[in-house]
């Protein structure tokens, strides 16, 4: 009987313990979401004084305008992961037109205040890079404790499900823009 009591304490402990790091993990992901949120927001301040900036410049352009704009209002209300991917490629891609237009006016390429909007998105975009990865090294490392034995056991009981990745829709998008200062 002694055997059996402790057997049964020691896999109850072994059963607290991996609960403690799924919730860990679990909000290791969720914080690493929140660093990529704030870079989003980050750069979702910096994208209307960009258009209004190239706008000033009397560019016609309205269609691409209103894309970037489109783009960002989409960005900001998308919940899940998959859609904010989506997202946010569209909201690059829009980005990168813009500072494709800003190549044909000479004027508006030597402007301080253009110059210091592409280098302040620049500057975001590496950030939300590098907080991509992290968020994808914890769902990895989330993902692993979840699905390999003997964790899966507890995390299906407690009801742990697997995270998703964030991924950007192309490859050529997961780097951060090329930006010519």
């Amino acid at each position: 009987m002694p055997i059996a009591a402790a057997a049964f304490v020691a896999v109850a402990v072994w059963a607290v313990v991996a609960y403690n790091r799924l919730v860990r993990d679990a909000n290791l992901v969720r914080e690493a979401w929140s660093g990529i949120d704030v870079q989003f927001r980050m750069r979702y301040d910096l994208v209307p004084a960009l258009v209004e900036t190239v706008k000033g410049y009397r560019l016609h352009e309205r269609a691409l305008f209103e894309e970037v704009a489109a783009a960002r209002a989409r960005c900001a209300g998308t919940a899940s992961i998959a859609d904010k991917g989506a997202a946010e490629s569209a909201l690059t891609r829009g980005i990168r037109s813009l500072f494709a237009v800003a190549e044909a006016y000479p004027e508006l390429k030597a402007s301080r205040n253009f110059l210091d909007l592409q280098k302040s998105l620049t500057e975001v975009e590496d950030r939300i890079q590098h907080a991509r990865r992290y968020y994808n090294g914890t769902v990895r490392d989330y993902n692993i404790r979840v699905e390999s034995f003997p964790g899966m056991a507890v995390a299906r009981a407690a009801r742990f499900r697997r995270a998703d990745y964030f991924e950007l829709e192309l490859a050529t998008q997961r780097d951060a823009p090329g930006v010519v200062l």
